[in-house]
């Protein structure tokens, strides 16, 4: 091997290393932190990402990148070059000091947003959304400039390589022809089928011991992971050691539950990444809709299923019943809540049908915010506006259930929210194929026996790492690129 890429291999350890660092601090931020030591905890993450980004962008990458061009001919070391290339590109149009800046300032508003959320404190959350706008609005027109696309393009690309605003506009464009008309349905469908809502208290202690014994089932590793609350879920850290956490209502457990099966989906994806160089930018996950397509495979597809319930249920009854039948723990009664469609207005609570409107909302008040078509001032009515014209509901002035109520604004992640539309659609055609490939997989999941789907998902998603584009790897393992068909059949089957 060349030394110019073994001067690479070990950079990029390096960086991935003190990435590790970075992600637990993160999570401790989110998971344990007191709240007052949020200003140093910030300025020590702001201090690291600017150490890493000048890991990531100084003369010496560049130089060995190019050598290293010259030197190398096997096919998957320049797989992994064209990597390597690429994360030093994104990198390195970037300064140090919008680095810096935006770690301090997303840290401050997303710290804030926790008690400002529950406040419904628009006036002061905006006021801190703003400079987090700001700052991803620079972002933007830098890497548009050096890309020649627009400035959410941009964006977008960071979640989304190869994804456009065309293509989504295009995409969002035909959800929202048919959307509107499945929710009409399968709400009529439903009005008059009976469903017992749970009641009692649900203790978070006995909720947890629920949420384990599922991530058990679902193979999740404990010796490379654990599972915290936060005041939004999340899968982070490193695929050595997975933090996922989720969030926890005493007087309902539908959400918490689903909620760390979600979680679960994203904790597998990283447990089963190449193990060959975890390190390098080839082993990292494919997209963001790559990944939630691993969550909503495991919350939609596999998790709301007659079969999968069919499994839980014995745990719902044992940690949340005290090991005795209750009404609304039956199995029939747990499949009409986990297939409710009910407009609502949490999207991760949200049903399958009305999932795509809080996401397609989201995509199109974000997209012109960072283009500068509208303000962060216009947000909460835009919000208002339309929530009644997608799913019929009134938000005004209900800021904590309305525009405040996801992290990803806060923390900068623009360009981040078509990832779960795609991902919808990522999870139903991957399922569609493992049916295609196991003929008997219903049989299989009431009995308990997911290690083939698992094996089926590591063999063609997880261990493939960067190795392949988002089509390439869709294409490999269901036999078509990427496409709305099979979420819209699945939404057909499941629920008209």
């Amino acid at each position: 091997m060349s030394k110019a890429y073994n001067n690479l291999v070990e950079r990029f350890q390096k960086i991935y290393r003190l990435q590790h660092l970075g992600s637990i601090a993160g999570w401790d931020q989110a998971a344990n932190m007191p709240p007052g030591g949020n200003n140093a905890r910030s300025a020590a993450l702001a201090e690291l990402n600017t150490l890493l980004h000048q890991l990531q962008t100084d003369q010496a990458m560049g130089q060995w990148l190019q050598e290293a061009d010259k030197d190398v001919t096997d096919k998957d070391t320049r797989r992994s070059l064209a990597e390597m290339t690429l994360e030093y590109q994104k990198a390195n149009i970037i300064p140090d000091d919008l680095v810096r800046a935006q770690t301090l300032t997303s840290n401050q508003c997303e710290h804030a947003w926790r008690t400002q959320r529950a406040d419904n404190d628009w006036t002061g959350f905006a006021k801190n959304l703003q400079e987090v706008v700001n700052l991803s609005r620079q972002e933007a027109t830098i890497r548009a400039e050096h890309t020649g696309t627009s400035a959410y393009n941009a964006l977008l690309e960071l979640y989304e390589p190869g994804v456009n605003t065309q293509a989504l506009d295009t995409l969002f464009g035909d959800l929202k022809t048919w959307l509107p008309g499945y929710i009409q349905q399968a709400k009529d469908k439903q009005a008059s089928r009976k469903t017992i809502q749970p009641t009692g208290t649900f203790s978070q202690e006995n909720q947890k011991a629920l949420g384990l014994d599922v991530m058990k089932l679902l193979g999740f590793d404990f010796d490379h992971g654990r599972l915290d609350v936060s005041t939004h879920p999340f899968c982070g850290g490193v695929n050595e050691d997975v933090r996922m956490t989720t969030r926890y209502s005493e007087d309902n457990f539908v959400e918490a539950l689903m909620g760390t099966i979600h979680e679960t989906g994203h904790a597998r994806y990283n447990q089963n990444l190449p193990k060959d160089n975890p390190e390098l930018p080839i082993s990292f996950y494919r997209s963001m809709g790559i990944h939630e397509g691993q969550s909503l495979f495991f919350e939609m597809q596999l998790g709301r299923s007659s079969e999968f319930l069919s499994l839980i249920q014995p745990l719902i009854v044992k940690h949340l019943c005290n090991g005795k039948e209750a009404p609304f723990a039956s199995l029939d009664n747990l499949e009409k809540i986990y297939t409710e469609v009910r407009p609502g207005f949490i999207r991760v609570d949200a049903d399958e049908i009305t999932y795509p409107a809080h996401i397609i909302l989201r995509y199109e008040i974000e997209r012109d915010l960072i283009e500068g078509n509208i303000e962060v001032n216009d947000i909460p009515d835009l919000w208002q506006q339309k929530m009644k014209d997608y799913l019929g509901l009134d938000v005004a002035g209900d800021h904590k259930n309305g525009c405040m109520q996801d992290i990803h604004w806060p923390m900068g992640a623009f360009g981040y929210f078509p990832s779960y539309t795609l991902g919808a659609m990522t999870a139903a055609q991957l399922f569609a194929a493992q049916k295609k490939a196991m003929p008997d997989i219903n049989d299989q999941i009431r009995q308990g026996n997911l290690t083939p789907i698992f094996d089926w998902l590591k063999e063609n998603i997880w261990s493939q790492g960067r190795r392949y584009s988002t089509n390439d790897l869709m294409t490999r393992a269901t036999g078509e690129p990427l496409n709305a068909n099979y979420f819209q059949e699945h939404l057909k089957q499941r629920y008209l």
